[in-house]
């Protein structure tokens, strides 16, 4: 694992690595922001931002990650995430998240009435911009998740990916200038960070754009969050791809499901315990392994807990110990 690591984990703003917001979210909580955008995905011309109902949950985590914006719009149900990965796991996430919307939305006692319960038509989006290479828009089905595949699902959901990347689907960003100034703003810190450390990257960035008038009056209101938010995203995408490049190096990837409970096989679960050795070693807490390992957090607190215990405890018996 990289030496860095540890590093970029110090550096982080206290207050964010709690919150885990980001500047796409901040910025597309203002509801003005958000029909603009929601206008550009559906070709719409909406004008009253009040019609427009956010009703994100602020506390349904899964995998310790919050959604980024849901809201109710001309009887739809849009659940917008913003993406700097290739996620192809986003309709199960999806999925889940919406069950819990659902389940906020209507009154329990209404299942057992005799009449339809009408709910709102989901709607989801995922708008990404990492350093990968993908297609201006493609689709994501939670059916190319099932195996074995099947033919005719009965259970499908579908997410409508978005490139908005400087150069990609320049038709939608033109439409919303919330969002092109967004991806300016995201290309001017990757520039930046080609040459001097993220943290000067992104205080350069935000001092470019408002000088240019890049989203001047939300920088201006928001510097120090969006600079401290901006620091951690990118930290956390540096890690993540360090973690990657272990990960396919021991011959597995992020994300992938890891618990005995849930029938990952033994030599897999070994090297997950060495790689929670070497975070022990560099200081990380369970909760910011959690972050990372997409990892339900009883797993790694029981592997932490006996690596802590007994530092000389071997990989092999800790499987053997907790999990056999």
């Amino acid at each position: 694992m990289n030496n860095n690591l540890h590093g970029m984990f110090l550096d982080m703003p206290e207050t964010n690595r709690k919150h885990k917001d980001t500047v796409f979210r901040k910025l597309f909580s203002d509801k003005g922001r958000l029909l603009e955008l929601y206008n550009a995905i559906n070709g719409t011309f909406h004008s009253d931002p009040e019609a427009l109902e956010i009703v994100t949950l602020e506390n349904a985590i899964y995998m310790n990650m919050k959604n980024d914006l849901a809201f109710l719009m001309a009887f739809s149900l849009n659940v917008y995430e913003h993406q700097s990965t290739n996620n192809p796991n986003m309709p199960l996430r999806d999925l889940i998240y919406v069950a819990k919307e659902y389940q906020k939305l209507i009154d329990n006692r209404r299942f057992y009435s005799s009449k339809k319960i009408y709910i709102p038509a989901p709607k989801f989006v995922m708008l990404y911009n990492g350093t990968e290479e993908l297609s201006d828009k493609f689709e994501l089905k939670l059916s190319d998740l099932y195996n074995p595949a099947v033919t005719e699902p009965e259970l499908e959901l579908k997410v409508t990916v978005y490139n908005i990347n400087l150069g990609h689907n320049q038709g939608l960003v033109e439409q919303c200038r919330s969002l092109k100034e967004y991806a300016i703003y995201v290309d001017k810190v990757r520039k930046f960070n080609k040459t001097m450390p993220i943290k000067e990257a992104v205080i350069c960035a935000v001092e470019e754009c408002i000088k240019e008038g890049i989203l001047r009056d939300f920088l201006i209101a928001q510097r120090k969050e969006v600079i401290a938010m901006s620091i951690y995203e990118y930290d956390e995408e540096a890690v993540l791809a360090m973690l990657a490049e272990e990960y396919r190096e021991d011959g597995i990837e992020i994300g992938m499901e890891r618990g005995m409970e849930r029938g990952m096989e033994r030599g897999e679960l070994l090297k997950v315990v060495s790689v929670i050795r070497r975070m022990l070693l560099k200081g990380m807490s369970c909760e910011e392994m959690v972050d990372i390992l997409d990892e339900d957090i009883e797993v790694i607190s029981r592997i932490a807990d006996r690596l802590n215990e007994d530092s000389t405890i071997t990989d092999r018996e800790i499987v053997e110990e907790l999990f056999d």
